[in-house]
């Protein structure tokens, strides 16, 4: 950014120019020098500056696009959080400064012009017969990086919600049916949020719009919402059920920040959570609104609750609240604690205070601070006068100190009384704490007996380290469960009688889907954290044979996957492909190939998750009837299910040649729809053989794939065998120029070192990444780095302590008994 022309005027007197410019670059900075000092008071500061329009995804930047007729045009469309205003135009570019702003945009005649507000007046530009002048209404105080103007080629849908707000879905030119979805969506949300929030929309419009290039899944943009084109567009025939639930889970995230980040916004960045951790939660609230049949909240804790607590174990963790300074220590914070820790700790707060009394909290909160910005201390204090409740002391231990604790319960029988005692200390990846200075929570606990697995019998506020809980009327028979809902943000570790009498809850399915869940991944990380034996999982794995939940098999699955990519490192890497075969091989012939009259949404995610995990493992009818499938879909006989694809794909890859490849190559290049592009990329890594990975490898950086998406075809790579692995983690060295210019000071840069890196078991890869990072630094992904070394430490411990045990109990399972 150049200034040229700076002026002074101060009210009601002469204009003084001023004399010089002293750029700051390291603090993004400039300082103006006048021939004399300037008297207080109003006045207005003129500005003439020119800027760049580039290729960085932030700021104000050009994205590629191509024609109907497969001409290759450029976009010019913003995005400014966390620090990007100031790449556009000189401004104060803070989230406390707010300002109104109006905008006129000169721009081709044939181009459609959007910004925050509504268009008041458009003339043609009297210097130029090919550009007209648009100029915009006058938004309400805002922040600067809420601000967004885009240029480009569009059509759109539109729509009036039922409180006479304009809705409108911008989609690339020829494409408006795809933003039908988007567009119901929304229209549905922004009552529901009238509703909950008590505070009607405050703008006369919202457009919602599809940019090609974008390095963020979505941005909140007071009244023009961007959106990469996966999180937007639907189209019936071709998207899966999974990308309509990102849609729907995306467009209710960003339309909260209307309200919450955009009319109340936070002080400084370290309230960041504030925003993005209330967005996250509420996103299920309303998709649970629009979409009951989904069953969102059990995804929640799948998606988002044990993300949160694995990230959150690690010794380089950071508390939800960061102190922030530097603009480049800015984007580092946008991560699983900001979202998903924060979303799981005011899932828990809800929980504690109920739902009455936190809209209450809400509303207080929003009109004393519209318009204004606040801190986390300032919802704390409406939602306490609501609920008369000591929300400050509570949440406070949540979001000032990192991590959880692991709550440990053991029972006694009293005649028909069930004595608890409850303790809590802080859970470590790396095991138990065991320091002297042990830090404590407040804890919300609940309490529910097999009488009624859903209702807390009891609920207590455990604020010290341990204490003793009468349960009366509890025979001797029935079980006694903590935390029913899968609510409160902690571990749970039960005493072997307790947990034994849990376990037919799960062959029955007594117990309700979240706490199955929940119980199995409890046990799953204490295994990784050398508290019990990884056998004990196993064990426990295989009482899910009659599991008919989706979101269960998928946290199962997902637990699956790590111990696979663990056991890789091990001679003994089929034994747990069969194990894996054994478990979804009843499932997987239930579900079948094809959709049933009368199922829904969960059983199509549920059959492409066992079809693919089934195909992946190796399970030969599953492989057979993918190649058979796969081959009608190449040659136009019989399109696949977009629910088939992403399955079928990753089937016939794994076990696939360099022919599968080509063909595979060849449906990226035809494809039409970027959700279909999204789904080879992610998938081509399965390929096997050295140098095909190799070619995966180098397509990645190729101008067939977009730069946001390049991240997920190496973390493919690295993410689907042992030889993937290491290629990914040398292409990233021998590449680290190229991907460091491009993706540079943006989350991008953290993802994909995470994606490369996290997956080792070796001690020394933890020594020689740390090694790789010091001499070739990424500031914006310093602590990134180190949860990775971290996590390779942890892998390796965890392989040398169980693999052998694991090793033993894979071959006695098959052995025919004596």
């Amino acid at each position: 950014m150049k200034l040229w022309h700076t002026s002074f005027v101060p009210q009601g007197s002469e204009e003084i120019n001023a004399t010089g410019f002293n750029y700051q670059n390291e603090d993004e900075k400039v300082t103006l020098s006048f021939p004399s000092a300037l008297q207080k008071g109003s006045g207005t500061l003129k500005i003439d500056f020119v800027g760049e329009l580039n290729d960085k995804m932030k700021g104000f930047y050009r994205s590629k696009y191509t024609t109907p007729a497969g001409e290759v045009r450029y976009a010019a469309v913003t995005q400014f959080e966390a620090t990007d205003a100031r790449r556009a135009f000189p401004c104060w570019d803070e989230p406390a400064i707010k300002a109104t702003f109006d905008i006129t945009l000169i721009v081709p005649k044939d181009r459609v012009a959007l910004s925050n507000m509504n268009v008041i007046d458009q003339k043609p530009y009297p210097e130029d017969e090919n550009l007209v002048e648009v100029k915009f209404a006058t938004t309400p105080i805002m922040s600067t990086y809420l601000v967004a103007f885009v240029i480009g080629e569009y059509d759109y849908v539109e729509s009036q919600s039922s409180d006479g707000v304009t809705v409108r879905v911008y989609t690339p030119v020829g494409k408006a049916e795809q933003g039908k979805f988007a567009l119901e969506v929304a229209t549905k949300t922004l009552p529901f949020y009238k509703d909950y929030f008590s505070v009607p929309y405050p703008l006369p419009k919202i457009d919602l719009i599809a940019i090609a290039d974008f390095a963020a899944g979505a941005m909140e943009n007071w009244g023009l919402v961007t959106y990469r084109e996966t999180a937007l567009l639907i189209d019936p025939k071709n998207s899966c059920s999974s990308s309509r639930q990102w849609v729907a889970l995306v467009v209710g995230h960003e339309l909260a920040h209307q309200w919450f980040g955009n009319l109340v916004t936070m002080e400084w960045w370290t309230h960041l959570w504030l925003n993005e951790g209330f967005a996250s939660w509420i996103e299920y609230l309303c998709v649970d609104h629009c979409f009951p049949e989904y069953d969102i909240w059990t995804q929640f804790v799948s998606a988002d609750y044990t993300r949160a607590l694995d990230l959150d174990a690690l010794d380089s963790s950071h508390p939800i609240e960061v102190n922030v300074g530097h603009p480049s220590e800015v984007d580092e914070i946008f991560d699983a604690i900001s979202y998903s820790k924060g979303a799981s700790v005011i899932r828990m707060l809800h929980n504690y205070i109920g739902d009455e009394d936190f809209r209450k909290g809400m509303n207080a909160y929003l009109l004393k601070f519209q318009h204004k910005n606040a801190s986390t201390e300032d919802l704390w204090d409406c939602l306490e006068q609501a609920s008369g409740k000591p929300i400050a002391a509570v949440m406070g231990s949540w979001t000032k100190q990192m991590g959880f604790p692991i709550i440990v319960v053991d029972q006694e029988q009293q005649g028909d009384d069930r004595i608890l005692t409850i303790s809590q200390k802080k859970f470590c990846a790396s095991g138990p704490h065991n320091g002297e200075d042990c830090p404590t929570w407040m804890v919300p606990i609940s309490i529910c007996t097999s009488e009624d697995p859903k209702c807390s019998k009891l609920k207590v506020l455990l604020d010290r380290p341990e204490t003793t809980i009468t349960l009366s009327g509890v025979g001797p028979d029935q079980w006694v469960k903590i935390n029913p809902g899968t609510v409160g943000f902690y571990r749970i570790q039960y005493s072997s009688s307790m947990l034994e009498s849990l376990l037919p809850g799960i062959r029955d399915l007594s117990l309700q889907p979240v706490d199955r869940l929940g119980l199995q991944n409890d046990l799953f990380s204490l295994s990784r954290a050398g508290m019990i034996s990884t056998v004990e999982v196993l064990k426990l794995m295989e009482a899910f044979v009659n599991e008919p939940n989706y979101t269960v098999w998928s946290d199962l699955s997902c637990n699956l996957g790590v111990l696979s990519s663990l056991l890789s490192h091990t001679e003994f890497h089929e034994e747990i492909q069969e194990f894996i075969r054994d478990l979804f091989t009843p499932i997987g012939l239930q579900l079948g190939w094809d959709s049933k009259p009368g199922e829904g949404h969960l059983d199509a995610l549920l059959r492409g998750l066992v079809l693919g995990k089934l195909g992946k493992a190796g399970h030969k009818p599953t492989l057979e009837e993918a190649r058979r499938r796969f081959k009608e879909h190449v040659e136009g006989k019989q399109i696949l299910p977009a629910d088939l694809r992403s399955p079928v794909y990753l089937t016939v890859l794994k076990h696939g040649d360099s022919t599968t490849l080509d063909t595979m190559l060849k449906l990226h290049k035809q494809a039409d729809m970027q959700e279909e592009k999204n789904r080879i990329e992610r998938v081509l890594g399965a390929i096997s053989a050295p140098d095909l990975i190799q070619k995966v490898l180098n397509f990645a950086l190729s101008e067939e794939v977009r730069p946001q998406d390049t991240v997920s075809v190496i973390g493919g790579v690295a993410g689907s065998s042992k030889q993937g692995r290491k290629a990914a983690w040398k292409f990233v060295r021998d590449n680290w120029e190229e991907l460091y210019n491009r993706y540079q000071g943006g989350f991008l840069i953290s993802r994909l070192i995470k994606l490369t890196v996290d997956g080792f078991a070796i001690d020394k890869m933890a020594a020689e990444v740390k090694s790789f990072f010091e001499s070739h630094p990424a500031p914006a992904a310093e602590r990134t780095v180190q949860q990775c070394c971290e996590n390779i430490l942890l892998n390796a411990a965890w392989l040398k302590r169980d693999a052998d045990d694991i090793h033993r109990y894979l071959l006695q399972r098959k052995a025919p008994p004596v």
